[in-house]
């Protein structure tokens, strides 16, 4: 029998995966323990140092406030008087899976921190430091983790997730998709409601 898995498609700066975390928390409450969650990381904005143009940065806030109203989700909008904002989320991305690779199980967990941080505390995920920081706050040794944060081995990894991201399909974060028995369910293609979510998800263990 083939194994269980369920893909979580998403990326750290990503505002509708914000305001799908209540949502993921329930599957994962809801999973077997026998399948686990596999975080792929999407990949939205490539490398920069250029600052946020002004008409990103409105489009930014304004998918901040759709997700607000739809989702009930937070946010600290003092990030954008506090912060200089880059279009770049690969760090954050990277920073993940330097996590998962220094210790099993702390990517997501690294993903949930990096989420807290650029949504609540006013801290930019773009920004090594913050990332390397929040490294040392989920427990990990942040010269280690800074040192796998720019190799070519965690950048190869980034890629791989990207390939995988591609041959899935998925072209709208957050995405779920549980491979169950030989098939391939998709439990969201973007945002979906957790009640949406968890009867697919039930429907699809049974069958």
């Amino acid at each position: 029998m083939s194994r269980s898995l369920l893909y979580y498609v998403a990326d750290p700066m990503c505002s509708w995966c914000w305001g799908f975390r209540p949502v993921l928390d329930a599957v994962s409450r809801a999973l077997p323990p026998d399948i686990p969650i596999r975080y792929v990381m999407g990949g939205l904005a490539k490398d920069t140092d250029d600052p946020m143009p002004e008409e990103m940065r409105v489009y930014i806030q304004n998918a901040w406030h759709r997700v607000a109203e739809r989702t009930g989700a937070e946010f600290n909008w003092d990030f954008w008087k506090v912060c200089a904002p880059r279009r770049s989320t690969y760090p954050a991305c990277r920073a993940v899976l330097s996590a998962e690779a220094r210790q099993t199980g702390a990517g997501p967990a690294m993903f949930h921190a990096i989420q807290r941080a650029y949504y609540l505390q006013t801290r930019n995920p773009s920004d090594t430091e913050t990332l390397v920081a929040l490294a040392g706050e989920i427990g990990l040794d942040t010269a280690l983790f800074g040192a796998d944060l720019v190799s070519p081995e965690i950048d190869r990894r980034l890629h791989e997730d990207f390939a995988l991201r591609r041959s899935l399909h998925v072209d709208s974060f957050p995405s779920l998709i549980l491979e169950h028995h030989g098939d391939q369910v998709w439990l969201a293609c973007g945002y979906e409601e957790k009640d949406v979510v968890l009867d697919v998800l039930e429907a699809s263990l049974l069958a």
